[in-house]
């Protein structure tokens, strides 16, 4: 049995939940998200949601977890929402950013300008002698980590020296250098 799937949802003030023909539709006041589902049943009874399965077959099994975790993760985006933040390490490595455009010099021969979706919030910050970052904020957990790994995959953080855009709080595995 799912430890995760069996426990249920609190649904917080201010958020409606509708469950519809295998689509669940979250709304919030940061703003609406949608999932589809399958091999489970998802039941809101009160102020909590169940998510439950008929069976103990592998699929449903596999998916009572994964579907109470997306439901939890698009109740807490509506009410607070999610942040990442990006560390470019490395000399001359820079951000700015023009509403949703993103401008990065990472050491390349041009600059990489990264047109952002418009759920996801960019900011940037850079300070003298400081690294400059790069603030992602969003409601929608999975398009806020896929714009983060977009960005972190220009330049990851190479083991030697560790240059390269990082996420803020990442351990890097160093490796020794060449030894005399």
């Amino acid at each position: 049995m799912s430890r995760i799937g069996k426990s249920p949802i609190v649904i917080p003030a201010g958020v409606t939940v509708e469950v519809k023909d295998g689509i669940i539709t979250v709304k919030g006041k940061n703003g609406q998200l949608t999932q589809e589902f399958s091999d489970v049943t998802v039941k809101v009874e009160g102020d909590q949601i169940l998510v439950e399965r008929s069976s103990d077959h592998k699929d449903q099994r596999a998916k009572h977890g994964l579907y109470r975790s997306l439901i939890n993760n698009m109740i807490v985006g509506v009410t607070d929402g999610f942040t990442k933040s990006l560390e470019l390490v490395g000399v001359g490595y820079r951000a700015s950013n023009q509403g949703q455009k993103l401008d990065l010099a990472l050491g390349f021969s041009h600059n990489i300008v990264l047109e952002v979706a418009p759920e996801v919030i960019v900011e940037t910050i850079s300070e003298k002698g400081k690294n400059p970052i790069v603030k992602l904020t969003s409601f929608d957990k999975q398009l806020l980590g896929a714009v983060a790994a977009k960005i972190r995959g220009f330049r990851k953080p190479e083991p030697y020296k560790g240059k390269g855009v990082k996420f803020v709080g990442e351990v890097l595995r160093r490796k020794a250098g060449k030894s005399a």
